[in-house]
Parts: C-alpha cells; sequence; structure tokens
C-alpha cells in the first residue's frame, strides 16, 4: 500500500512532465483572396467576423504584413518552400501572358504552375520531427500534396477556385465526395479539421486550414446572404454574399478553435490566420489601400496577419515591423524546435523575436516581389491590365515599384501615404537610386530574370481607347 502511494503520484508527475514537454501543435488558417480591411479587427464595419476578432484580441497582429506574391499560386510556393519566386520559377497563376497580345511590350518570363519535388515543404520538415501534417482546402501547386510531406490531404488538388459545383454540394474530391445537394464547403473543411484535431490529440500536429473562399465564384449560404442584404453597408463594403462567405470562414475557424478548447489543446497550439494576396477589387474595398488582387499595390500585397502563441504573445499586440510569407516557414521550425532542411536556403527570417517583443526588429534591410507576368484587368478602373511585369521592394517606411516595360520607378513613403498616392520617385531621387540598388543587388543575388524581349505582336494603335499603359499609375481599388 505504501509502494502504491509512492508510485501514483511519481505516475502522476511523469505523465504530467510528459504532457508539459509536448510540442506545440500549429494551426495555419490561410484565407484566399481576403483583403487587408475584410476582417472587423482591422475596421471593416460591414463583414463580420467575432471568431477571428476575439483571436486578433488574443494574440499579435502584424500592421505590416505582405503577402509574397499578389496571386494565389506563388504566393503559397513561396510558403511552402519558404523561397521568393525566382528560386522556384512559380510567378503567376497560368499563363503569364494575360490580356491582350497586342497591348503587351514585352514577352513575360515563362512560368510553373506546380512546385517541384526537390523543394522541401514545412510538411516535409516538420514530419521527421514526429509531426502528423495535414492540409485541408486549396493546395494549387500540383496534384497531391501527400507527394510533398502531407499525411492528409483533404479536397486539395492543383486547382485553384472550387470544382464542379462550387461551393455547394454535391462536388467531388481528393478524401471528400458529397453526392447530396446542400452542404456547403467551407462548413465541411471546417468540420474535417476538427476531425483531423480530435484524431491526433494524443500527438503533435501541423494543420493548414487553407479555405478556398472567399475566391471566385461568390456563393454563399441564403440565409446568411439576406442577413446582409438587409444591413447598412460600410465604405466598400457592400457585396452581401461576399459578406456571407466571410462570416461562413470565420464560423468554420471558430469551429477549429472551439475543438482545441474541448480538447484542452489552445494551450499549447500556435494559431496563425493570414491571407494569400489583397482582395478582389471587383468585390471588395482595399481602401485606404491602393490597388487590389493581382497589383502589387499595397491593397495586393498586405495582409491581415494574427499570430497567437499562448505564453509567449501577449494578447492585445501590434507589431508594425515588415514581414513577409516566407517568415513563417523558420518560424515554425523555431517554434517547433525542427531543425532546417540540410543544404536548403530559407529566404525568410523567424518572426519568434517579434513574437516575444512586438517592438523588436528582425534586422533585414528589405523584402522583396518579382512578378515579371501580365495580369488582365477586370474593372474598369484596371485599364487593360492590373499589372504589367515588375517587382517591388520595401525597405523601413520606403517602398519602390519598378515596371519592365519601360523601367518606370515610383517611390512611396508608407508611413504618411499608406494609399500610395503621392509618387516620389523624382522629389526623392537619393532614395530611388537606394531601394532601385536594393532590388537589382537583390535579383542578381537570387538570379531574378527580368523580361526584355519585345512582343512582336504589340501594336501601340490597339490600346489608345482604352488608356491601358497609364492604368497601372491610377488609384485603383
Amino acid at each position: 500500500m505504501k509502494l502504491l502511494k509512492v508510485i501514483v503520484p511519481f505516475i502522476i508527475l511523469l505523465t504530467s512532465g510528459i504532457h508539459a514537454a509536448r510540442k506545440p501543435n500549429i494551426v495555419f488558417f490561410f484565407i484566399d483572396d481576403l483583403g487587408w480591411t475584410d476582417v472587423g479587427f482591422m475596421g471593416s464595419k460591414y463583414y463580420e467576423t467575432p471568431h477571428v476578432d476575439k483571436l486578433a484580441s488574443e494574440g499579435t497582429i502584424f500592421h505590416s504584413a505582405y503577402a509574397n506574391a499578389p496571386n494565389c499560386a506563388p504566393s503559397r510556393a513561396c510558403l511552402m518552400s519558404g523561397q521568393y519566386p525566382p528560386r522556384h520559377g512559380v510567378y503567376t497563376v497560368g499563363d503569364p501572358r494575360r490580356g491582350n497580345h497586342n497591348l503587351r511590350k514585352i514577352e513575360p518570363t515563362e512560368n510553373k504552375t506546380e512546385l517541384g519535388e526537390e523543394f522541401v515543404t514545412i510538411a516535409e520538415a516538420l514530419g521527421p520531427n514526429g509531426y502528423t501534417c495535414a492540409t485541408m482546402g486549396k493546395w494549387h501547386l500540383g496534384k497531391d500534396p501527400t507527394t510533398q510531406g502531407f499525411h492528409v490531404n483533404i479536397a486539395g488538388r492543383e486547382w485553384g477556385s472550387p470544382s464542379g459545383g462550387g461551393y455547394h454540394s454535391p462536388y467531388k474530391y481528393p478524401n471528400l465526395v458529397t453526392p447530396k445537394k446542400g452542404e456547403y464547403l467551407t462548413d465541411r473543411l471546417g468540420e474535417e479539421a476538427c476531425k483531423f484535431i480530435d484524431s491526433n490529440k494524443e500527438k503533435p500536429f501541423f494543420l493548414y486550414l487553407t479555405h478556398y473562399t472567399v475566391h471566385t465564384p461568390i456563393q454563399a449560404k441564403d440565409e446568411l446572404t439576406k442577413k446582409y442584404k438587409a444591413k447598412p453597408t460600410h465604405g466598400g463594403h457592400k457585396n452581401a454574399k461576399y459578406a456571407a462567405m466571410i462570416e461562413s470562414m470565420d464560423d468554420s475557424i471558430g469551429a477549429v478553435l472551439a475543438k482545441l478548447k474541448e480538447l484542452e489543446l489552445d494551450d499549447n497550439t500556435m494559431v496563425i490566420f493570414f491571407s494569400d494576396n489583397g482582395g478582389h477589387g471587383g468585390v471588395t474595398s482595399n481602401a485606404p489601400l491602393r490597388g487590389s488582387k493581382g497589383m502589387l499595390y499595397e491593397g495586393g500585397i498586405r495582409e491581415p496577419l494574427v499570430i497567437k502563441w499562448p505564453g509567449v504573445t501577449k494578447a492585445g499586440t501590434t507589431c508594425h515591423e515588415p514581414v513577409i510569407g516566407i517568415d513563417l516557414y523558420p518560424t515554425f521550425l523555431e517554434v517547433t524546435g525542427s531543425p532546417a532542411p540540410k543544404d536548403y536556403t530559407l529566404d525568410g527570417r523567424s518572426l519568434v523575436p517579434l513574437l516575444k517583443d512586438a517592438t523588436a526588429n528582425l534586422g533585414r534591410d528589405a523584402i522583396f516581389w518579382h512578378f515579371p507576368c501580365y495580369l488582365q484587368g477586370y474593372t474598369e478602373r484596371h485599364g487593360a491590365f492590373r499589372t504589367t511585369p515588375g517587382g517591388a521592394v520595401r525597405a523601413g517606411d520606403w517602398k519602390l515599384i519598378e515596371y519592365f516595360e519601360d523601367d518606370t520607378l515610383e517611390l512611396y513613403n508608407l508611413s504618411n501615404d499608406i494609399g500610395e498616392k503621392k509618387d516620389l520617385a523624382k522629389a526623392e531621387p537619393k532614395k530611388t537610386r537606394e531601394l532601385h540598388k536594393l532590388m537589382t543587388d537583390w535579383r542578381r543575388k537570387v538570379q531574378a530574370p527580368v523580361p526584355t524581349t519585345p512582343n512582336p505582336k504589340y501594336d501601340p494603335k490597339a490600346g489608345k481607347s482604352k488608356g491601358s499603359k497609364k492604368s497601372k499609375n491610377k488609384k485603383n481599388s
């Protein structure tokens, strides 16, 4: 009996020690096409996101967080590989020759549509350290993410948007087949995420819940759409179906967070909320930012980002240090104690110093974008193109954009001009040269191709009535 009294407390202490030493889980909510202000904690008075807002109040909000590209596939390739686009060659979605061929002055850089097997994904880095890795939703980097380190794949293929019937069943995805009508894809992905957590609660896991929403087609549940049609709009946020899609996204996130709490995993789980590029300019407004999805202005690349790491991040803090998608890979490695892949380049910086102290800095000179492709316009404001081939750099408060068709440079001070209304390239020639050198030096380092070959089909007369050339310099939203 005395022996039992000694052994039982020892077992309890041993068990609690094992539990305390358990590696942290990671739950990463990655939303498609969600704009910088499309959530309540970033200022929307029309869209309702109570669960995400609560997460933001409990973690750190990154005010100057960026996607690696202004559209889906390259942003995701950078995230998964931890590398800038010139290293993996995924620059855009599909064809880099978008828009009217008579209006393209130069031939864009050729584009890869899949992330090569030689690149070590986050899942391939975490898996050997005992993590079960699941991706649920949009993959967009090839046919099968289980060939690149993920143990579980729900609904992920090379598709960039929902296939078949869109967001409403019946639909057919890998490991997700629903022949009956009535199910909503966003809800189902949240349910599958909860099942995964239930099944893996005894071991560390990495859950990449990469919702298709709010990517087109704009399809929502009828009852939620009616709710927003009856609600007063605010600013440029006025699309009831889009608002309903955002609420369903938020409900899905709420269900996953509730599951973590139910299983008492929330105190040992890092949670990230992020978006892959700016909001669709034909559906939402990115104001006060300039531009939209597909543009190198802030509205195309600046994203809402929240990270909650219990015991490390302080509730309700805001960080103003510029960060970018490739920073998440080294962050996850440090948080989980996973070794970096051998002989493999990671371009980002771990965000752990900022999670510990939101006023810290990462000690780097700049962050970069390289988009040597064309994207056609989809609103009258865009003209023929949302963007022509170009690149950008942000260093401190300054941002420089270069367009390769004619070597145009635009300089903005984001500290007092977040809307990029005043081009300072001529007024600040020294700063313009400084940032341009940073960018050209970086391009040499990563061997970034700059397209210069003239397009033989270019016809300057073809765009006179459309004003395509100057469209990229307008204040688009």
